[in-house]
């Protein structure tokens, strides 16, 4: 079976772009509404959705999901960042850890399944929540998260410095890897 069998579920033509980009080979996207279980368990939720995507289009898949875990809260919002995200002013989101730690770790899974092969790859990078949000590029919640090793949060980083950390987050290589070899 071809690489080109492989379907990325997004409606995101830029993270669609990306995941062309890094594996070196073009995979189609769609985009496709799937139920997304309630879990702190980023795998948990990815592999639901993987296997639910299979399930619509009977072809192999490719779907992502991404978290932001705040040590100070336990590990939430975790995968309920964008709920955050799109509810609440990022200045709150920042406030929500003043006199706690401001650690957090920035994670991405991808899951890959066909029917019979299931594949969860991870991804993750630590750093802080920034006191303010700051920057104007990125998405999301790159307002917030300052990278281990920077001084300015994702959406200030230079292009390279995106690059950079955008591929510690999401574990392009170990896709790719998986896709060449299976």
């Amino acid at each position: 079976m071809g690489n080109k069998d492989i379907t990325f579920i997004t409606g995101n033509q830029k993270k669609a772009d990306y995941l062309n980009k890094y594996l070196g080979f073009p995979v189609k996207h769609i985009k496709l509404e799937l139920d997304e279980i309630q879990s702190l368990d980023l795998k948990d939720i990815v592999e639901h959705k993987v296997r639910q995507a299979y399930d619509k289009i009977r072809t192999p898949v490719i779907v992502e999901d991404v978290s932001l875990e705040f040590e100070a809260l336990k590990g939430l919002p975790g995968p309920f960042i964008r709920f955050f995200v799109d509810s609440v002013p990022f200045e709150t989101i920042c406030s929500m850890v003043n006199g706690k730690t401001r650690r957090a770790t920035a994670k991405c899974v991808f899951g890959y399944y066909d029917g019979e092969t299931l594949k969860l790859l991870e991804g993750s990078l630590g750093g802080e929540i920034a006191e303010t949000p700051m920057g104007e590029n990125g998405y999301g919640w790159d307002k917030l998260f300052i990278p281990d090793g920077y001084k300015v949060t994702r959406a200030q980083l230079s292009e390279e410095d995106d690059q950079k950390t955008y591929v510690q987050i999401k574990p392009f290589a170990a896709l790719k890897e998986f896709l060449t070899y299976r």
